[in-house]
């Protein structure tokens, strides 16, 4: 295809959000009912609103659900959020007192509808409260409508340990790999038709889907513009290597939070910076450069305020996308977990690890295999398995 073969030709107008598609329609499925609706800043349609543009068609939600970081985006991750009754249209928050939505708050409501740009990584918790609000939807007899987006790492790219011990933590929810390669829609109908969650099998699920995308589209290729997910992922660069640079947030080493560059930058203070990009050179690793680099995190108020090693230099590198198409972010994250590691002096590596790491992979064997020294070739030989097991399970629930 020409916009493919020619990066920059005939970037617009490639794609059409599901949101963008139920604009156009005039929201004729929402006409005359009662919706809640679950959202952020990131339901953009051009320079618009989702909300902005439902009033324009004088369709207006009863009721709307924000998830982690709130309807605006601008709160730090973890932070617990309260409801905004006062609001005009009252907000009520999934990621506060409760991560799911209230029998009370759906009493009277006909449908809930759910937009949010997702990140494409099983840990960013947008789909967990896709998922439970799913639940919700279910258990009060409602039908579910979820307007699709892409994925930005696109379809094609699944990588990463399946999580085991389901039912899994908020942040690792479902028995997917880490980099999964569904959009919302998609991952929706597999949670139903797997039964990933309890109670679903009644579910009425609904998706809008999307014009014009396809799955070895990276969000380069959409011809959308990026709005940022949350406050770490305001540059689709980080979003391109969260999957794998995230995975630092279970170890000691930082994953580039207080900087400018969140998760495009990594180190360990204290560490030869140039010993350490010649070995990640060295490696090979699709698409990607890396520099030597010092950077000193500082608090950044409503971005992260308090990351690891505030205010104290940090040796480690850069990491340049030199082809955004080639990249591999989760084989990048574990190769540059093994490389820190063996930066660190021998008594300081059993302190590299941190808790949340299984979590976060999904699996101990990410942990165990690194900690034993092993390649990061011999790690994704190990989740290679479960990659396939699930590229033939998702089968059935791919729209595009």
């Amino acid at each position: 295809m020409l916009f493919l073969l020619f990066p920059g030709l005939c970037r617009a107008e490639i794609v059409k959000t599901g949101a963008e598609v139920l604009s156009e329609q005039g929201f004729l499925p929402l006409q005359g009912k009662r919706f809640a609706l679950i959202t952020n800043q990131s339901a953009m349609v051009g320079k618009t609103h989702l909300l902005a543009l439902m009033e324009q068609k004088g369709v207006t939600p009863a009721l709307i659900f924000s998830p982690e970081h709130g309807l605006k985006g601008n709160a730090e991750d973890g932070v617990k959020l309260a409801d905004d009754n006062a609001a005009p249209i009252p907000v009520k928050s999934l990621y506060g007192a409760g991560k799911k939505p209230r029998p009370d708050d759906l009493k009277g409501i006909d449908l809930i509808v759910f937009d949010i740009q997702d990140a494409g990584a099983r840990f960013y918790t947008y789909i967990s409260t896709m998922g439970l609000a799913m639940q919700a939807a279910a258990e009060a007899g409602i039908p579910f409508m979820v307007l699709d987006r892409p994925n930005p790492l696109g379809g094609d790219y699944v990588a990463g340990f399946v999580r085991e011990k389901i039912p899994g933590s908020f942040t690792s929810l479902y028995p997917i790999p880490l980099a999964h390669g569904m959009t919302v829609g998609e991952l929706a109908g597999m949670i139903k038709g797997e039964g990933m969650l309890p109670d679903l099998g009644k579910l009425e699920l609904r998706v809008v889907r999307m014009q014009g995308w396809q799955r070895e589209m990276r969000w380069q290729d959409t011809g959308l513009a990026w709005v940022a997910t949350s406050p770490n992922l305001a540059a689709i660069e980080s979003v391109l290597l969260y999957p794998g640079t995230g995975l630092l947030e279970g170890t000691g080493a930082s994953e580039g939070r207080g900087s400018t560059r969140p998760f495009q930058i990594a180190g360990w203070p204290g560490v030869d910076a140039k010993a350490l990009a010649l070995r990640l050179n060295g490696e090979q690793l699709p698409g990607l450069r890396f520099d030597p680099l010092q950077f000193t995190p500082i608090r950044l108020p409503g971005i992260s305020s308090a990351p690891k090693y505030r205010d104290r230099a940090v040796d480690g590198v850069s990491i340049e996308i030199t082809d955004y198409r080639k990249v591999e972010p989760v084989q990048t994250g574990v190769a540059l977990m093994a490389a820190l590691q063996a930066a660190l002096p021998e008594k300081s590596r059993p302190l590299f690890f941190r808790g949340g790491i299984d979590d976060m992979a999904g699996s101990p064997d990410l942990r165990k295999g690194l900690q034993a020294g092993e390649t990061a070739a011999a790690i994704e030989a190990r989740w290679t398995p479960g990659v396939k097991r699930f590229l033939e399970q998702r089968k059935p629930y791919l729209l595009y």
